[in-house]
């Protein structure tokens, strides 16, 4: 069996809202709504473990004041935990799903993180990650890098994760991106397109033939995978300067939310399982496809909403 270890340092509350028609302006009462674990790494891993049963992990800070509440709806999902407890609460998103005209609208609400000092549950992260990866078999690092973290923290991050010598999946952008692959390139960089020109200080705009030859480069610069997601259309990735140009499955979406998170754990598990670049990424979009079909966020089951 596969053993994963995915780090979420973003924790989330999504809450999923159900309206048969949503209005601006006006107000609008819902059919109902879900309360999720979640958070991009979370999401990841829901989906690992509905792939496999029980083959990953989540080392997850969690605000104190919902600590509780986080880990029991992780239960209920199979989603197992390791939990570092830090000051404050955990940050709630909220997803209004529109039927009639098949909308998705995410809102995301930080938390105020107030006076509080982290120093102590960095450290403790830290060290958790540093004992437990030597037990899994690659590492997902998925979602941003809340402010109230240190600057160094995501390259203290990547020493770790070199000298564990682990494959390691990326999936975010910018800084923290470009400061992970000063110390580690990452094996596999999942990223969408605007994300990779911002990261990459690429511009504002690529035509297609410039996009697939940036990513190109980088890929055989970096001497590992790139893929690059384009919503609906089709996916651009390259395996050590071999690029690949891979469709994604057309289908009628409930949720588009998490969809991302879906195709990195479709296609790490794939890789891992048979190191085939294509059916890693057949494998991503096909999990990408069935995330966005489920109302669920990070889900490859499909529910009959």
């Amino acid at each position: 069996m596969l053993k994963i270890l995915c780090l979420c340092l973003s924790a989330t509350l999504q809450r999923t809202v159900h309206f048969s028609f949503f209005k601006d302006g006006e107000v609008n009462r819902s059919e109902k709504y879900t309360l999720h674990a979640s958070g991009k790494a979370v999401n990841s891993a829901r989906v690992l473990n509905q792939l496999e049963k029980d083959c990953s992990t989540v080392l997850c800070p969690l605000g104190e004041s919902h600590i509780d509440l986080f880990l029991n709806l992780a239960l209920q999902d199979n989603i197992h935990i390791i939990p570092v407890k830090t000051p404050g609460t955990v940050r709630e998103c909220w997803t209004l799903l529109d039927k009639t005209n098949e909308c998705t609208t995410e809102v995301v609400c930080d938390e105020p993180v107030g006076e509080y000092d982290f120093a102590l549950s960095q450290s403790t992260l830290l060290g958790i990650l540093e004992k437990e990866l030597k037990n899994y078999d690659a590492f997902l690092f998925a979602g941003s890098c809340p402010k109230h973290w240190s600057d160094g923290l995501p390259s203290v991050i990547a020493k770790i994760i070199a000298n564990s010598g682990k494959p390691f999946l990326a999936d975010f952008s910018g800084k923290n991106l470009r400061r992970v692959i000063d110390i580690f390139p990452p094996s596999i960089i999942k990223i969408n397109e605007n994300e990779f020109l911002d990261t990459f200080k690429l511009g504002d705009y690529l035509n297609e033939n410039q996009l697939k030859c940036a990513i190109t480069e980088k890929s055989k610069e970096l001497k590992n995978i790139i893929v690059v997601t384009r919503g609906k259309n089709s996916v651009y990735a390259a395996e050590s300067g071999e690029f690949v140009e891979f469709p994604v499955e057309k289908v009628r979406a409930v949720n588009t939310t998490a969809c991302g998170d879906a195709f990195s754990a479709g296609f790490l598990y794939e890789y891992l399982s048979s190191r085939n670049f294509l059916e890693s990424l057949a494998k991503g979009t096909w999990c990408a496809a069935r995330n966005a079909e489920s109302s669920v966020p990070g889900s490859i089951i499909v529910d009959l909403m």
